[in-house]
């Protein structure tokens, strides 16, 4: 794993392998205006190292980040995964 890799950071900053995801798709939230992509999207994005999930309006969404902390039903906090996913943004400079 890279060390400066998108799961890297995530893995660092929250503790959360996110190749714990089996894409179950159980953590989709029914859709709002405020996403711009599933959660499962976000987690497969996080595992390619895609950094477009950083400016993703899912990721900055508040209501999807107060929904998203029992989302996942095989144990990953997606909500701590997504305040991790904010940072690195800023840290990046990207938003």
């Amino acid at each position: 794993m890279p060390p400066h890799s998108l799961r890297h950071v995530i893995k660092v900053t929250t503790g959360q392998d996110v190749y714990h995801c089996r894409e179950c798709q159980l953590c989709n939230l029914d859709s709002t205006e405020e996403m711009d992509v599933p959660l499962t999207t976000i987690i497969q994005m996080v595992m390619f190292d895609d950094e477009e999930v950083l400016t993703c309006r899912t990721v900055w969404s508040d209501y999807v980040l107060s929904q998203a902390f029992h989302a996942c039903k095989r144990g990953l906090n997606l909500q701590s995964i997504l305040l991790a996913l904010r940072t690195e943004a800023k840290l990046r400079g990207v938003r």
